[in-house]
């Protein structure tokens, strides 16, 4: 599995690669009223609007450090059940593309409640790195706000 890795608040994330749609120089958000605050806003992406998480608000180690190397991570994320849909994520610097194969060790997920996002962690070339889960970022209301399911037809 390849994986990209990147940075928040100093530590190292990878994500699958094979999910990521493009990376982008930050772009700016326009805020939605009464969502999470690590829900950074919405952006326009290739004509449609599109969701940015604050990776660093969703792990709680607070802010994005807003840099020239700040990223948004344009990837596909699919709700429960729904087409895929795109979801933009900023990290602090993207680093590199990786091979989970090429992991010296490993540790299993661990299971949190309040984060099921977080994956196994991996030891690549003297970098700790943790997976992140996409379909687990975002909570079943949030994603459901955020990507309703489409009006049915009767037949």
């Amino acid at each position: 599995m390849q994986l990209l890795t990147f940075t928040v608040a100093g530590q190292t994330y990878a994500i699958e690669s094979r999910r990521v749609i493009e990376v982008l120089p930050l772009v700016p958000a326009r805020p939605i009223p009464h969502m999470p605050e690590f829900i950074r806003g919405i952006f326009t992406y290739r004509g449609r609007l599109v969701p940015l998480v604050d990776l660093a608000r969703r792990l709680a180690v607070g802010r994005i450090q807003e840099r020239l190397s700040t990223r948004v991570i344009v990837v596909e994320y699919v709700a429960a059940a729904r087409e895929p849909q795109q979801l933009g994520l900023v990290a602090e610097n993207v680093i590199s593309v990786c091979s989970a194969e090429e992991a010296d060790a490993s540790l299993p997920s661990l299971e949190f409640g309040d984060a099921p996002f977080l994956g196994r962690i991996l030891r690549i070339g003297g970098r700790t790195i943790q997976l992140l889960e996409i379909e687990k970022l975002l909570p079943g209301e949030v994603s459901t706000g955020l990507f309703p399911a489409p009006p049915t037809v009767p037949s």
